[in-house]
């Protein structure tokens, strides 16, 4: 059993960062240029942040526990192996 590691490339995580960044600074325009006072647009761009924050951490959770899962599976599959052996050894 060896577990496949799923590499990006280069391009496509500079993808990301360019579209995370420019998204980011579009929304950020737009609170910027809103027809509102500072104290709106000042609650408009913590909810932004806030907002990415919680996204990156429940992306976190969520990679952490399927990671954590994965790990799990492959211990116990390899207990099953190793029982399974046993049994063999001992029936042959």
């Amino acid at each position: 059993m060896h577990p496949q590691s799923n590499q990006h490339s280069a391009a496509w995580v500079g993808f990301t960062y360019v579209s995370f960044a420019a998204s980011l600074l579009m929304v950020f325009g737009g609170i910027v240029m809103l027809p509102v006072g500072v104290w709106v647009q000042a609650y408009f761009a913590m909810g932004v942040l806030l907002l990415v924050q919680a996204c990156i951490i429940l992306t976190k959770t969520i990679r952490d526990q399927h990671e954590s899962q994965r790990l799990v599976n492959r211990l116990d599959d390899a207990k099953a192996e190793r029982l399974l052996m046993e049994v063999e050894r001992g029936i042959g």
